[in-house]
């Protein structure tokens, strides 16, 4: 499974009870949502190549010019090469690889194109989500999160008001544990109504 349409609801996973990809890292059903988003732009890819071309060279060239592909692509490759410092999928090592690090960086220069019916940012919300998601060693607990709590609703085609925005960064500022958590959760709700109510988000499970 890849990510959901543009506009339909979030769904609440059979795994930890919270919104489909929001309970990553930390819920198995989640996290493998949240990589089944890389996987599926990666598929798409490779299979303009057909079943005998080699995964690990189509990865390595992706991987040599970053800013040519989209980033689900980028992400994919590097998912498909060893990381000559730690051993471990490159750009996804411990704080401090050299490898990794520099791998990470390149992310960031990859195609972020917004699919139709989103407003502008969308896509590259969702990209820097999905990162630190698949990637939570190297960020505090506080900017997990928030990452993982938007995640859903970004998939879903929407994107916080600045308004909304500051005041998820003020509850993960002020509201201490573990009440930090539902009072995300909260706001996560208030930002679904909205987009309901403006039409941005069909109606659907809660």
């Amino acid at each position: 499974m890849g990510r959901p349409a543009v506009g339909t609801a979030p769904r609440r996973c059979t795994g930890c009870g919270g919104y489909e990809y929001g309970g990553a890292p930390a819920c198995d059903v989640c996290r493998a949502l949240v990589d089944g988003v890389v996987e599926e732009g990666w598929a798409e890819f490779a299979r303009d190549f057909g079943e005998e071309a080699d995964e690990e060279e189509l990865a390595a060239l992706v991987a040599a010019e970053p800013d040519r592909h989209d980033w689900r692509v980028l992400d994919g490759a590097l998912d498909r090469l060893v990381c000559t410092g730690c051993g471990g999928r490159l750009g996804r090592g411990p704080v401090g690889c050299g490898p990794c690090d520099l791998a990470h960086g390149f992310r960031y220069v990859a195609l972020e194109p917004d699919r139709p019916g989103v407003p502008p940012g969308n896509e590259h919300a969702v990209r820097v989500n999905v990162s630190v998601v698949r990637r939570p060693h190297v960020t505090s607990e506080n900017e997990l999160l928030l990452r993982r709590s938007a995640l859903p609703g970004l998939l879903a085609g929407l994107l916080p008001t600045t308004e909304e925005a500051q005041r998820f960064a003020a509850v993960a500022r002020r509201v201490p544990w573990p009440e930090r958590a539902a009072a995300v959760e909260e706001l996560v709700e208030e930002m679904f109504r909205r987009c309901r109510e403006e039409g941005s988000l069909r109606a659907g499970e809660e």
